[in-house]
């Protein structure tokens, strides 16, 4: 009961401070304006680990690798945090359960990355009926846009209805089913 509890409360938040590590690299990656409230709580929920590792891990290509290293960092405390509390035998695999449990983590980033940009696609969906003019909507519509924009241009907008945000939600839970959970049942059963 007492591990079902720790479990529950490890997936929730160190699943949520991956998340707001991510979005946070995808806030910057996407030059999303950051004069708004919700990305300022971004940047002040991830300051305390981001400005000390960028001391030691630079940008590469104009994209901020430290908040992407943390993201993948949290994770594989997560997977291995989830596997110790399981009861997993780490001393007798030996070395090659840390390839094992690297690559899960690097699978749940991409994963909560596909998630992120799910949730914001419906978030401004959401926010486009009730307040378009929102002070997260430009937040929102550059986090989208590198998703939406190739769409739009595929598929007509018929009377000025934009299909593209379910489009790009049907595509995400496709991946989501057809190739990240296949793929982590094949990580899972190497150990």
């Amino acid at each position: 009961m007492l591990t079902n509890a720790l479990v529950f409360l490890l997936n929730t938040l160190l699943g949520l401070l991956s998340l707001a590590f991510l979005l946070r690299f995808y806030l910057q990656a996407t030059n999303a304006p950051f004069r708004n409230p919700f990305s300022h709580a971004v940047l002040t929920i991830t300051d305390f680990a981001v400005i000390p590792l960028r001391r030691f891990v630079p940008s590469m290509f104009k994209l901020d690798t430290s908040t992407l290293l943390l993201a993948f960092a949290t994770q594989l405390i997560l997977q291995f945090a989830l596997r110790y509390l399981g009861g997993f035998p780490f001393a007798l695999t030996g070395n090659s359960i840390w390839l094992g449990l690297a690559g899960l983590s690097a699978l749940h980033v991409v994963s909560l990355s596909v998630d992120l940009f799910l949730y914001a696609i419906v978030a401004q969906a959401l926010l486009s009926w009730v307040n378009p003019y929102t002070p997260i909507a430009p937040a929102l519509d550059a986090l989208t846009r590198p998703i939406l924009n190739p769409i739009r241009q595929i598929i007509p907008t018929p009377n000025g209805l934009d299909f593209s945000p379910l489009i790009a939600i049907l595509a995400a839970q496709l991946l989501q089913m057809l190739v990240f959970a296949p793929l982590e049942m094949a990580i899972t059963k190497l150990f």
